[in-house]
């Protein structure tokens, strides 16, 4: 079941994935590594100041729970202070939710602790809550490690700390003097650093001091000042190394599902690529399917590959005809050759001289067909080498020098143009090859009226049309293969138009049959030259 389930969601998957481009698979994998460290670096100054947020929630609750027991516990008394502000915040008489205050990014860090003012004497009421609240205070004290200080009315020490004074001076101690707890960051100059690598916490040497309203009342009768240091950074990451190994696990588990998309987009199909590209060169194998979750360019890679396997098995069926059809036509003149030959040599002595002459001159007709074959194949493994190159010729020109060359009493030539000069992407001597082979061909044909239409364009269109025999409607598919003529008797090799189309294709241009009811439609298109 799990296993179907995987094979189901990886099919999902490799449907809806999304079309990548390789910069993209590269960038968000340099991306994620070069984050790393800062994640890291981030993770690691949340985590601290999530230390200091949790000493200074601990300390305002048991402010709070100090505070309400004091409240509790407070003899009768003269009224304090009054309550001018009140914010809701801890919990305690006047309600509310525990919330944080201090930021190391944004709460300043105050210096030390100063020594307390001079004072003379403390309240008397706080003196006697202080004798009440002394085992809460020293419980709570021995139990989570703060230092606890009651203050009276007006901020002087009464008990918890070896000096006497006041503390009114203090920010916070203000704050709570007026009813609104305060909590407060300052150095710690106790601190002596224990781990090598303290320097790196910024809590380190940092000290969470907390003031707390005693209200009875609705009057501040006392404040409670607590202090204690947040865990070191280091500490916490040993206590919590169960959370830490969690998040290295997570994160490898990341790198290792980036690794398996690099491989799935990069690595895998370029292996494939590879096995495929020796089978086919190995003649055999086929293009593997373009993987969905490949990179664009790879899938691009994938298309032109597969284009380059089919071009490469098409010129390889065509070869293989090629050299067919060559040992096909030499065969026939070498035979004759040979058996005028052995004639010659066997009966030479008994042969009249007109009988030899005739044997010598049907192997010299053989021979002369044989080097009028090798001068075509020439030229068409020329034309099929040929690699479009910089040109630019007048079609309407080359035309009318054609048509003036080839025009005779049997031969009419006609030359229809859209405008007197029209401008085409080919060299001249391509443009008058492909055409002479045209213009000779019409007329071996019959024609006694050949017509030239030459349209302007993108690209240009060039028709020869002539009122010759025709193309028998059997042979109209096969004109363009090597060695295919229904004039061998007449000396035709078959090759003509096979070089024809091959010089167009290297210029860019092509060359094709067109529909005629009578004679013959030659249609070219050239690629107009760019002004």
């Amino acid at each position: 079941m799990i296993g179907s389930a995987a094979l189901r969601a990886k099919s999902w998957a490799k449907r809806h994935w999304p079309r990548l481009s390789l910069r993209t698979y590269l960038f968000a994998s340099f991306f994620l590594v070069a984050a790393l460290p800062g994640v890291g670096a981030v993770a690691l100054r949340v985590y601290e100041n999530t230390l200091v947020r949790q000493t200074e929630v601990e300390l305002v609750a048991q402010g709070a729970a100090l505070a309400a027991s004091a409240t509790a516990l407070w003899p009768a008394a003269p009224p304090g202070r009054p309550v001018t502000r009140v914010v809701a915040d801890s919990g305690g008489p006047y309600g509310g939710a525990v919330a944080t205050a201090v930021d190391l990014n944004a709460t300043p860090i105050l210096p030390e602790r100063p020594r307390p003012q001079p004072a003379i004497g403390v309240a008397p009421d706080a003196l006697a809550a202080a004798t009440r609240l002394a085992p809460v205070m020293a419980a709570t004290r021995q139990t989570t490690l703060a230092s606890i200080i009651l203050l009276d009315r007006d901020g002087r020490i009464v008990t918890g700390s070896a000096l006497r004074g006041d503390y009114r001076s203090l920010p916070e101690v203000a704050a709570a003097l007026t009813g609104l707890p305060r909590t407060v960051l300052r150095r710690d100059a106790r601190y002596r650093a224990i781990y090598r690598f303290d320097w790196l916490s910024r809590a380190a040497a940092t000290r969470v001091h907390h003031a707390r309203p005693i209200l009875v009342d609705g009057h501040v009768v006392g404040v409670l000042l607590l202090s204690r240091s947040a865990r070191s950074l280091f500490v916490g990451l040993y206590q919590d190394w169960g959370k830490i190994v969690i998040g290295i696990l997570s994160i490898l588990g990341v790198l290792i599902l980036l690794s398996g998309l690099l491989s799935r987009g990069i690595a895998r199909p370029i292996e494939e690529l590879q096995g495929a590209a020796r089978d086919v060169a190995a003649g055999r194998g086929a293009v593997p399917a373009i993987p969905a979750t490949a990179a664009i360019e790879i899938q691009d890679l994938y298309r032109d590959f597969a284009a380059m396997a089919q071009a490469i098995e098409a010129r390889s069926l065509y070869l293989r005809n090629f050299a067919y059809a060559v040992s096909h036509e030499f065969k026939t003149p070498l035979t004759g050759i040979r058996g005028a030959i052995e004639l010659l040599q066997d009966h030479g002595a008994t042969m009249s001289d007109a009988e030899r002459r005739r044997f010598l001159a049907n192997a010299d007709a053989d021979a002369g067909r044989l080097t009028l074959l090798v001068s075509r194949l020439l030229d068409l493994a020329r034309a099929d080498m040929t690699v479009a190159a910089d040109g630019e010729s007048d079609v309407v020109a080359v035309v009318l020098k054609l048509a003036d060359a080839h025009r005779r009493a049997t031969l009419s030539i006609m030359v229809d143009a859209d405008l007197p000069a029209i401008a085409a992407a080919i060299a001249p001597d391509t443009l008058e090859a492909v055409l002479t082979t045209l213009i000779e061909n019409a007329a071996q044909a019959g024609a006694d009226t050949i017509t030239i239409r030459i349209a302007t364009g993108d690209p240009v269109t060039v028709s020869v049309i002539d009122n010759g025999g025709g193309i028998p409607p059997g042979d109209r598919a096969r004109i363009f293969e090597p060695f295919f003529t229904s004039r061998r008797t007449s000396g035709g090799t078959g090759l003509g138009l096979s070089i024809a189309r091959a010089l167009l294709a290297g210029s860019g241009g092509t060359l094709s049959l067109g529909e005629a009811d009578r004679g013959t439609v030659m249609a070219l298109t050239l690629p107009a030259a760019q002004r």
